[in-house]
């Protein structure tokens, strides 16, 4: 595979796995970095020997980079993003992708215009033991889904973070964890049609939704529920659960595993959540669809489509009702569940 040369852009807490991740990824070169505070910039670039800048606009025109990743928050995404990709640079951009819809179309047109690679990055997906499981729902061996649940619930201290001011992130733990949520839904069920979400009480005060419930159904039916909390002492063995009619499966964070009706005993099937091997996967996997040789597997419409179910989430938060989630040309209507 032909070696990229990568830039990253934002040397915050996401950037500190990509750093990981790079130590050991043959698919690509960190050859950039840029960060608004020079002395982190220059921190994350010393083991590289990357080029260090405090402006993206001069990384691109003195280090010339292939692909750029985006770990800057959440409000920046969509200028920075569209910005690179009109100079004909690969971008890779950190979930939440953005804040709105209109901002996600306006990002996926100009990787059309300009013909780059583009997408969200999405980590869960690139987890080995959720590959894995995906392949056995897909072989029918769960038989029909009756219920699926996924819990991203940790308590962390966000009321000094730029995630608990809303005009930067555009929301609480269900525009960050959510996006997550929302991603593993769709890769596993497919298309998700309509939402209810419910916020659960707060501990930290702060400005944005910290504890929230959220039903997910999807075009087939099936009822996803969802658990995130920031504000919680909440600690669960498994992050995904998939009850089917011939077997359950369980993803956790140290060990995966299932058990068929067929079968007395659990089978084990994985170690758990591997974040620097997911992360290795996401960039081997970005940089292969951007040579031309393989596909994303997140590709741009199912980021929109991540995006519109957040809205309609939002929506329903605040409505206290069930909320569709909206359609348009590049919608989750006419999406595949990629």
């Amino acid at each position: 595979m032909n070696r990229l040369k990568y830039g990253i852009i934002g040397t915050g807490g996401i950037a500190q796995t990509y750093s990981q991740a790079f130590k050991t990824n043959e698919c690509g070169t960190l050859a950039a970095v840029t960060d608004i505070r020079r002395d982190a910039a220059e921190a994350f670039a010393e083991p590289f020997q990357a080029k260090v800048f405090t402006d993206h606009v001069a990384m691109v025109e003195e280090a010339k980079p292939d692909a750029v990743i985006i770990a800057t928050p959440p409000n920046t995404h969509a200028d920075i993003a569209v910005a690179l990709m009109q100079k004909g640079i690969h971008v890779l951009c950190e979930k939440p992708l953005c804040i709105s819809p209109a901002e996600a179309r306006r990002m996926i047109e100009t990787a059309e215009t300009t013909g780059v690679t583009f997408t969200m990055a999405s980590k869960f997906r690139y987890v080995d033991d959720v590959i894995k499981a995906k392949a056995m729902l897909a072989s029918g061996a769960l038989g029909e889904v009756i219920q699926f649940e996924n819990a991203f619930t940790a308590k962390v201290d966000m009321s000094g973070r730029w995630n608990s001011t809303p005009s930067i992130s555009g929301g609480g733990v269900l525009m960050d964890n959510g996006t997550h949520s929302v991603d593993i839904i769709r890769y596993f069920l497919g298309p998700i049609s309509d939402v209810l979400a419910i916020e659960t009480g707060a501990t930290q005060g702060l400005k944005v939704d910290e504890n929230v419930r959220l039903l997910a159904r999807t075009a087939n039916g099936v009822v996803a529920s969802v658990d995130l909390t920031w504000g919680i002492n909440k600690e669960l063995p498994y992050f995904i659960s998939i009850y089917g009619t011939q077997g359950t499966l369980h993803i956790g964070w140290r060990e995966s595993k299932y058990k068929l009706n067929s079968s007395p005993d659990w089978t084990v099937f994985g170690s758990g959540y591997d974040k620097v091997q997911a992360f290795k996967s996401k960039i081997r996997n970005f940089s292969g669809a951007s040579v031309g040789k393989e596909d994303l597997l997140i590709n741009p419409a199912g980021a929109l489509a991540s995006v519109e179910v957040i809205e309609a989430a939002y929506r329903s938060l605040n409505a206290n009702h069930w909320e569709s989630v909206g359609s348009g040309p590049t919608a989750e209507s006419t999406a595949s569940a990629a």
